[in-house]
């Protein structure tokens, strides 16, 4: 067995199950190495039957089996087993539905561990489907039992099973990189130990220390990665504009530039049109590349600046392309650019993935010729097939949504172009630093004028008859209303992924009001409710067409409630929504819950943000008070930073797993600054001495350095 061993080759693993595996990212041994648990069941603490529980958690109980197992229909389709189970405090029966097969592994006098919850039932104490294990000695049992993310045709049993199979290889497969002065000096694990125990953990110490080494080896390769990705684009070469003049498009504008927005704009003329060319002869046509993030609050004027980049490359002969993710974010686009651009004598189109294909075929060839100076579209502008006679800008919208090879593979579709990307996301400015270390940062940090600020309202759920009147009120009024939840459909109690722990707090008890889910919810609304208006959901599970058209629908006023997930952060502009509510709000970043905000207020009208949370816990509290009394993007980062640590800066919108992309896997959930700042430390400390990383003890750090850059810049299927 080796790391590149297809995962096929376990035990188990047939070609059905590898392709279940492949869809989601896992290809070899390595990949399901580094499928990491996203929570921890702790197990070592074990109650009595007559302890008294408040948490409404499942808990371990050592039980011995006191009576055989009686099963019996209920209904056609539904079996039950019953049986009885005892420890020295007292007696509990013990149910399972649809599990007839376990009346032979439930002997009576057998001990099992069992974990579950107790619930009282007419007298009767009842531990209903509970997970088990078979207990010889109860301190030979391991202490915490991992849980996995779960796709298609895998459980929790399946995959702990086949992780199982590697790791008595794990010490002979995994080799050190990191330098071994950096392990000592930040008291790092090794490797091989924190990959055994972030499965398989002996001990609470031997948790944190697996995932403290884990989360430092993200963050330094990340570091070293983008310090390598920002040395070879700064090799390249780009059009040096000979014209940067932008009067003729901002007197189409019918409101001033802010300051801000100045600023910026004279940033990129600053890049595209440099007044001091540092070539000379036949290279004065070229400069160094444009690499820019505009960085700004929902509303505060990024599109503009960007029009103003695309306007100067247009003018100067160049193609340029702006990709965003979704098709209505790419049709809004294009709406409001189009008209202005055309004016200007510049030609315009719109290429997304449900253009008819004659029409696309025609906007291929025109931009193939050189026919089209602009094009907006979606991820259809990196497929194959879509040339460009002469790209000399590429832009991305919405960056928190595309990883960086994609980026980089629409920058490829030129030899020499300039890279401008957006983002929504208010960061700290001292992190901003780290994540955009390839990137010159631009700053909105100021809104438009005469935009109102949205009211926000902390409440829980005994106000929502209240909260329901002011719904109907806002669509009597005319008005749109968001709701959004934290998950897409309710689970069931004994789904063993259910348990909304962090590998960070391994006893997540103190705050877990139920979770609101965005299909059900919905679906009481329409149903009970609010049956005479229209409600509809909307999650990332659904088809990219699908979501596409309910927005469409949201944004022409065709629907009064749309319940959501966070797949509405991406910003469709709906003037007429002037109500967000955000379920489980304890459950969002602070970032987060001020990029939904910002999905309102965009209108003419008052809007409001009411964030709905039963969560007692002081802390949880104290981080929605800040969104009550903050409206500053960029504060709210800082205390978001201060509060939860760097963890939801670095979060992925999507959930699957994609091979080779730049990105993180446990470091998402990292709460520990000086962890963060000690892994970029490290990393500049190290490209003082060693820029290429050629030296031969930094060998296998260059390996995987380049492993990750290059997986960075391959075709995007």
């Amino acid at each position: 067995m080796t790391l590149d061993t297809p995962i096929g080759s376990l035990y188990g693993v047939g070609p059905k199950y590898e392709q279940y595996f492949n869809k989601n990212g896992i290809f070899t041994i390595k990949d399901l190495l580094y499928y990491f648990p996203r929570a921890y069941q702790n197990r070592k603490d074990v109650y009595k039957i007559a302890t008294p529980v408040f948490d409404n958690m499942p808990h371990s109980y050592v039980l011995t089996v006191a009576s055989e197992p009686k099963a019996a229909m209920i209904r056609r389709g539904m079996n039950i087993m019953k049986f009885r189970a005892f420890d020295d405090s007292g007696s509990v029966t013990v149910t399972y539905f649809n599990q007839n097969y376990l009346k032979d592994v439930f002997r009576v006098g057998a001990t099992f561990r069992f974990w579950g919850k107790i619930t009282a039932e007419k007298r009767t104490l009842s531990l209903n489907s509970p997970s088990y294990e078979p207990c010889v000695r109860e301190e030979e049992l391991p202490p915490f039992v991992s849980i996995y993310p779960l796709f298609q045709g895998i459980n929790q049993k399946y995959i702990a099973r086949l992780v199982s199979q590697i790791r008595p290889c794990i010490s002979t497969l995994i080799k050190e990189y990191i330098p071994s002065e950096i392990r000592y000096k930040y008291r790092l694990c090794a490797l091989p130990y924190a990959l055994e125990n972030i499965h398989f953990p002996e001990s609470d110490e031997a948790l944190n220390a697996a995932i403290r080494r884990l989360t430092f080896d993200e963050l330094f390769i990340f570091a070293l990665s983008l310090s390598q990705m920002k040395t070879v684009s700064s090799s390249k070469l780009a059009p040096r504009m000979c014209d940067s003049d932008v009067s003729g498009l901002l007197a189409l504008l019918p409101y001033e530039l802010t300051t801000a927005q100045s600023k910026v704009i004279s940033e990129i003329q600053a890049d595209m049109c440099p007044k001091n060319d540092i070539f000379e002869g036949n290279l004065s046509m070229f400069t160094r590349p444009m690499n820019r993030i505009i960085v700004g609050d929902v509303g505060s004027g990024k599109t503009i600046c960007a029009a103003a980049a695309s306007y100067i490359a247009c003018k100067n002969g160049y193609q340029c392309a702006l990709m965003v993710p979704t098709e209505i974010l790419a049709f809004q686009h294009y709406e409001s650019l189009h008209p202005m651009f055309e004016a200007l004598g510049l030609s315009c189109e719109l290429l997304t993935g449900s253009t008819p294909k004659k029409e696309k075929n025609q906007i291929l060839s025109r931009l193939k010729r050189g026919e089209t100076d602009f094009v907006i579209g979606t991820h259809a502008l990196i497929q194959t097939g879509v040339e460009f006679k002469n790209l000399g800008l590429v832009i991305t919208d919405e960056q928190h949504r595309f990883g960086v090879m994609q980026r980089a593979k629409l920058a490829e579709k030129s030899a020499s172009a300039h890279v401008l990307v957006m983002s929504a996301t208010p960061i700290p400015r001292t992190l901003s630093l780290m994540i955009y270390g390839d990137l010159d940062i631009s700053l909105i940090d100021t809104m438009p004028p005469g935009r109102k600020r949205v009211n926000t309202y902390n409440v829980d759920s005994s106000y929502r008859t209240r909260l329901n009147a002011f719904i109907r009120k806002q669509i009597e009024n005319k008005n749109q209303v968001y709701i959004v939840c934290p998950s897409v459909e309710e689970k069931k109690e004994n789904d063993l992924d259910t348990p909304d722990y962090n590998p960070f707090i391994i006893d997540l008890k103190d705050d877990t009001p139920p979770l609101k889910a965005a299909v059900d919810y919905a679906n009481e609304l329409k149903e009970n409710v609010f049956p005479d208006l229209k409600v509809e959901f909307l999650h990332g599970k659904m088809k990219a067409k699908e979501k596409d058209e309910i927005m469409m629908r949201f944004a022409n006023g065709d629907i009064d409630i749309l319940v959501s997930t966070t797949v509405i952060e991406v910003g469709v502009n709906v003037p007429n929504a002037t109500l967000m509510i955000v379920e489980n709000a304890e459950r969002f970043g602070l970032s987060q819950l001020h990029q939904l905000r910002g999905r309102v207020g965009r209108g003419k009208d008052q809007s409001f943000c009411v964030l709905v949370s039963d969560a007692r816990n002081p802390k949880s509290k104290e981080r929605l008070q800040i969104m009550h009394t903050t409206y500053d993007g960029y504060t709210i980062a800082e205390k978001d930073l201060q509060m939860r640590g760097p963890g939801d800066f670095f979060s992925s919108s999507d959930s699957i797993r994609q091979s080779g992309e730049l990105g993180f896997n446990i470091a998402r959930s990292c709460s520990d600054n000086e962890l963060l700042h000690n892994a970029f430390e490290s990393a500049k400390e190290i490209l003082k001495t060693d820029r290429s990383l050629s030296k031969p003890e930094n060998a296998l750090l260059r390996e995987k350095v380049s492993e990750i850059c290059n997986a960075n810049v391959q075709t995007i299927s």
